[in-house]
C-alpha cells in the first residue's frame, strides 16, 4: 500500500519544448481540466539549449496525454 501512495505522488514529464509559451499554454489547458501541473525549465540561460518540461502526477498522465494530443494537433 505504501508503494501505491508513493506512485500517486510521483510526477512524470508529459511534454517538453524549447519554447516557454507552449509549456505555459499546455499548463493552462491542464488546469482547466483539473490536472495539476508544474513547469520545470531545464534550458541553459546563456545558450538556450535544453527543454522546458511540463510535469503531471502519475495518476493524471492518461488524461494529460489526451489533452496533449489535442494541443499538438492544433499547433
Amino acid at each position: 500500500m505504501a508503494s501505491d501512495e508513493h506512485d500517486k505522488e510521483r510526477w512524470e514529464c508529459l511534454y517538453g519544448s524549447k519554447f516557454l509559451y507552449k509549456a505555459e499554454i499546455l499548463k493552462s489547458l491542464l488546469e482547466e481540466n483539473d490536472i495539476q501541473s508544474v513547469i520545470i525549465n531545464k534550458q541553459d540561460s546563456a545558450y538556450h539549449f535544453g527543454d522546458i518540461e511540463v510535469y503531471v502526477k502519475l495518476d493524471d498522465m492518461m488524461r494529460g496525454h489526451h489533452i496533449l494530443k489535442s494541443f499538438t494537433e492544433d499547433e
